[in-house]
């Protein structure tokens, strides 16, 4: 069983240099202590906001910094490109017909990132 994510829950990438805080809107109408993430919540900006600075060598800005430092890695502000939505969600719990979000689920930044949930933000809700 995993633990129902809701907005204000702790994200970590592996290739972002601070923690950030997930966000999701009242659209589900389904609240637990806050609002209930789903898989769709993957909204670069909207959902999963920046990671303060990028050290990925795949994100352009990260590349051209560290070639002009001549080879000395330049991590660049972030900026999430997130493709897919978190998987693998909730197989037994649909929110507006799309799986819950749960503590196990991670989702992947274009540049190479792994973006995983820290801290659920709530610990009350367990999903299967």
């Amino acid at each position: 069983m995993g633990i129902q994510v809701v907005s204000g829950a702790m994200l970590q990438c592996s290739f972002g240099m601070a923690p950030s805080t997930l966000s999701v809107l009242p659209a589900n109408k389904v609240n637990s202590t806050a609002p209930a993430a789903t898989i769709m919540d993957n909204v670069p900006g909207m959902n999963v906001p920046p990671f303060v600075m990028c050290k990925s060598m795949a994100n352009p800005t990260v590349a051209t910094a560290t070639a002009a430092a001549m080879g000395v890695l330049t991590p660049m502000p972030c900026l999430p490109v997130i493709p897919a939505p978190w998987t693998p969600g909730s197989p037994t719990v649909v929110i507006k017909g799309k799986p819950a979000l749960t503590d196990t689920c991670t989702c992947t930044c274009a540049y190479g990132g792994m973006i995983k949930i820290n801290m659920t933000a709530q610990t009350k809700t367990q999903v299967k």
